[in-house]
């Protein structure tokens, strides 16, 4: 039977992680070395998204399977050797992920980055412990599909409707809803219209965790 407690699935890029720029860098430099360029809107337009469904927008079309394995190596490779010292964690975070494992919520981190970006990203920035459970939707249907929220609650042994997502994309706060699942969405690089779909938008997380998971009402037998 699953567990009625209340569980947090945490998206990484965005969300934990101010990353958006590394990304950027990194996306740019595959490119090039591959003999393409990047628009920085068309990157921001699709980022969260998972790597195969953004490098058919940055590309314009679909790359043969040679092409995407050498373009995505290479941005990967290099996100993670530039992001441990040029990202940042987003305002607050860690004063939210602590509060969190001190009543005892369960946490996950539900990505769609690869794995092996999310364990760099925890352990350089010393956030390992904070989680139960890590899932990358690498491999999985791409969010706005729900299955990587999904998939994470499942690992945590929790219900969809005590779980709340926290995200950044709008097609993060759309896989949330489909999964049913509450939302709390961070305007790290959108606007408050873009997230309306989320049941809170904030701006970032010096608002008291308190004030926001606790405070808000949700019934538990609904």
């Amino acid at each position: 039977m699953k567990q009625r407690i209340l569980a947090l699935l945490w998206d990484l890029d965005g969300t934990i992680l101010d990353s958006g720029e590394c990304h950027f860098k990194s996306w740019q430099h595959a490119l090039e070395i591959n003999g393409f360029t990047l628009d920085r809107a068309v990157f921001y337009q699709y980022f969260g998204r998972n790597n195969q469904v953004s490098l058919r927008m940055h590309l314009g079309f679909e790359p043969d399977p040679s092409l995407a394995k050498a373009i995505l190596t290479e941005k990967e490779d290099y996100f993670r050797k530039i992001a441990p010292r040029e990202a940042s964690l987003v305002n607050g975070v860690e004063s939210w992920l602590a509060a969190a494992k001190r009543k005892g919520y369960l946490q996950a981190v539900a990505s769609s980055a690869p794995m092996e970006n999310i364990t760099t990203i925890l352990e350089s920035f010393h956030l390992m412990g904070y989680f139960d459970s890590l899932i990358s939707g690498e491999k999985l249907p791409a969010k706005p599909e729900p299955d990587v929220f999904l998939s994470a609650a499942d690992r945590l042994n929790c219900r969809p409707e005590t779980s709340w997502v926290i995200e950044d994309a709008p097609a993060g706060v759309q896989a949330a809803k489909a999964a049913g699942m509450r939302c709390v969405a961070v305007t790290t690089y959108r606007s408050d219209s873009d997230l309306s779909l989320a049941d809170v938008v904030i701006r970032d997380f010096s608002i008291p965790f308190e004030g926001v998971i606790i405070g808000q009402s949700w019934n538990l037998d609904r």
